[in-house]
């Protein structure tokens, strides 16, 4: 990835039902700031981000108290329905710039306790890759499978599954071809790799941490400071 083509995009659109706050997620204090805040300040201490879009929903009245969004690296457009509606508008921003073969990448509004050197490793990983990847942890835990009764069916073999994470980059011609294909299709995508694979291609795996949690559950929020606060700076 060289300095001028290195594009983010970052679905914030949600409103996090799961952590019953009666506020989006992404604006919850975590360690004395907003999650979307601490997220988007990590993205922009990488070395050659170009443009940071955030999609936010059309009805969002906590962004216009995030200093950070007056950035001039920082983009707004309005996010839709669904992730990948979010994630589309933000690639369709940056249509007028961006080559079919530029890097976008993408990353929970949600998750700001990812380390900026592991973003740089992955993208180095990733450097020559004609589709690109993300970051995902091996399944530590034993997996069951339950029937209609809550009751175990079945053991899944987990040496092969990886929990997928963010960011996930991507080819941008690639990603935004196989977003609009899929949901022309009416296929559920539950993140950019899901469509990626959806489309024929198989994105590369890239090790993440343990640490890099995306914030759902009330709980989190505490867990996040803790992260946040044994990490160097």
């Amino acid at each position: 990835m060289t300095a001028d083509n290195l594009w983010v995009v970052v679905p914030a659109a949600g409103v996090g039902s799961r952590m019953g706050a009666g506020i989006p997620k992404q604006y919850l204090t975590v360690a004395g700031e907003t999650v979307l805040s601490r997220t988007l300040k990590r993205l922009l201490s990488l070395s050659d981000v170009h443009r940071i879009v955030v999609a936010i929903s059309a009805e969002d009245r906590w962004w216009p108290n995030e200093s950070i969004g007056k950035h001039p690296q920082i983009q707004t457009v309005s996010g839709g329905a669904e992730r990948a509606d979010s994630v589309l508008a933000g690639l369709k921003a940056l249509a007028a710039n961006a080559g079919p073969d530029d890097w976008v990448m993408v990353h929970d509004a949600a998750r700001p306790c990812v380390q900026p050197h592991q973003i740089e490793d992955m993208r180095k990983s990733l450097q020559s890759d004609l589709v690109g990847g993300l970051m995902a942890i091996p399944v530590a835990d034993t997996l069951k499978r339950s029937d209609s009764e809550l009751r175990v069916s079945e053991t899944i073999d987990r040496r092969a599954l990886w929990a997928a994470q963010t960011p996930q980059v991507f080819r941008y011609q690639i990603l935004r071809d196989s977003l609009e294909r899929a949901l022309a299709e009416g296929i559920a995508i539950t993140d950019e790799a899901s469509a990626v694979e959806w489309a024929g291609f198989k994105p590369r795996l890239f090790p993440g941490s343990n640490r890099n949690i995306k914030i759902t559950v009330p709980e989190d929020i505490e867990l996040a400071a803790m992260i946040l606060d044994a990490q160097p700076g």
